[in-house]
Order: structure tokens, then C-alpha cells, then sequence
């Protein structure tokens, strides 16, 4: 990963669940006048490094934004070139994965997704589920909305079927029938490129999380940059609605 130097921000606090919306891979390439499937490969060598960084920085679990449900808008070119990196990255990243004690799993509707890729995901999610160094999880196919009319979806039908009342939904059962049922809600999200838009990303589970919008491309964000982020987060009041006291 290079001669950075990386250690825990010296802050209060620490940023356990970073969310990372990673956006700027194609614009990145196109600003070189090279293909968007470039940047998108440049963006995935990213991730390996912020991936071996993390534990280093005390994030215990990170939640990257591969893919979204509108990401199928994109043209059939670039969509195959993607879904071909992310099954390339867990083929070439899996030993390294599980030596570094790193659990990888993923969130999102996997059905529509290619038969060989769901098996890929579902063969290094059990390989690395012994793990707990750092919790990797990729959303592919995901969108907060979608995941919420799922989750929506099959609670009317325990409703229906005289298996669940209604007056026994609450916040903690919605959160527990949602992707990220085994996961703490992100302390902090991160959106690289500029933009400044959530983009559908973790809507519920990131209510009380802070954010941070930074205009350096994904494929440019490295971990000092990272590292600079975290520190921000550590010296903010997180009040949660309440009021911090004096």
C-alpha cells in the first residue's frame, strides 16, 4: 500500500462503522480520456487499500456502496465490466481476505445478480464468516428504498398469515428483518466526488450517522485521506437528539 503512515485518529472518538458511498471511478477515468471501466478498475485497487487500512485507523466494520439498484441504468458495457471486477475481486482477494482475519459478506437482492457471481458471494461469505478483524460488507444491487419495501413486503405477510400483530412492529424488529440485521448502524458515512447526495444508501440505519462529502475522486482517496476524515469525526458532538452536558 506504499510508505503511508497509518495509526488511530488522536481524537475522542473513534469511527467503529464507516459507510463509504464510492463515487467518482468513471469521471475519474473520463478526465484521462480513458474508458469509465478503467476508473472502476482503479476504484477496486482503492478498496483493497482502504480495506487493509481500516483496522489500523479502529474501524471494526466498513460498508462499501459498490453497486446500486439504479445502477442498471448504465449502459450493458459498463454494467458486464462491473459485475466482471467484482467477481474478479473476490477470486483474487479471497486468501488475502481470510489471512487478514477480514469477514466479507454482502447486503442487497443477489437474485438478480449473475448465477456465478452468487456463488462467488456466497462462497467467501462462508470461508470468512470465522472472521472478525475487520467486517468488510458490499452492498451489490442495493438500494435503501428496495431494502425497505422487502423488509415492508414480508412483514404484511406475517401480518396476513395471523403470524405477527401489528402492534408488534417497532423500530427494532424493522432493523432486525433488514440487510444489515447483524451490523451496528454506521458511526460515520463518507461520500467522495463532490457530490452531496445519499443516493439511496442506508437510509434507515444511517438516521443518526454523521457525514462527510469530499471532493476527491474515489479512485484519488487514499488512506491519509481517510485518516484526515476520521479525525474530523472523532472531535464532533454526537448528541442523537439529546443535549450534551455541560
Amino acid at each position: 500500500m506504499g510508505s503511508e503512515n497509518k495509526s488511530k485518529p488522536d481524537c475522542p472518538r473513534v469511527a467503529e462503522h464507516v459507510a463509504i458511498i464510492m463515487d467518482g471511478n468513471g469521471r475519474w477515468a473520463t478526465n484521462r480520456g480513458w474508458p469509465r471501466l478503467v476508473g472502476h478498475r482503479k476504484g477496486a485497487e482503492r478498496v483493497k487499500e482502504i480495506v487493509r487500512c481500516a483496522p489500523d485507523y479502529g474501524i471494526r466494520w466498513l460498508t462499501i456502496y459498490a453497486f446500486s439498484t439504479e445502477n442498471w441504468k448504465r449502459s450493458t458495457e459498463e454494467v458486464l465490466g462491473l459485475m466482471s471486477i467484482f467477481a474478479r475481486y473476490i477470486e483474487r482477494e479471497a486468501d488475502r481476505l481470510a489471512a487478514e482475519g477480514v469477514r466479507m459478506r454482502f447486503i442487497g437482492d443477489r437474485t438478480k445478480l449473475d448465477a456465478k457471481l452468487q456463488r462467488l458471494m456466497a462462497g467467501i461469505e462462508a470461508r470468512t464468516a470465522g472472521l472478525s478483524r475487520l467486517n468488510l460488507t458490499v452492498a451489490i444491487n442495493y438500494g435503501g428504498r428496495d431494502e425497505m419495501l422487502r423488509t415492508i413486503r414480508d412483514l404484511a405477510a406475517e401480518v396476513q398469515a395471523g403470524r405477527l400483530a401489528p402492534a408488534d412492529i417497532d423500530e427494532a424488529l424493522i432493523s432486525a428483518r433488514l440487510d444489515t440485521h447483524d451490523l451496528p448502524d454506521p458511526d460515520l458515512v463518507i461520500r467522495t466526488s463532490g457530490e452531496t447526495r445519499t443516493s439511496n444508501f442506508l437510509p434507515w440505519q444511517a438516521a443518526y450517522s454523521e457525514y462527510e462529502f469530499t471532493e476527491t475522486l474515489w479512485p484519488d482517496f487514499t488512506p491519509t485521506a481517510l485518516g484526515d476524515i476520521l479525525a474530523r469525526f472523532g472531535n464532533r458532538e454526537r448528541r442523537f437528539g439529546g443535549v450534551i452536558s455541560a
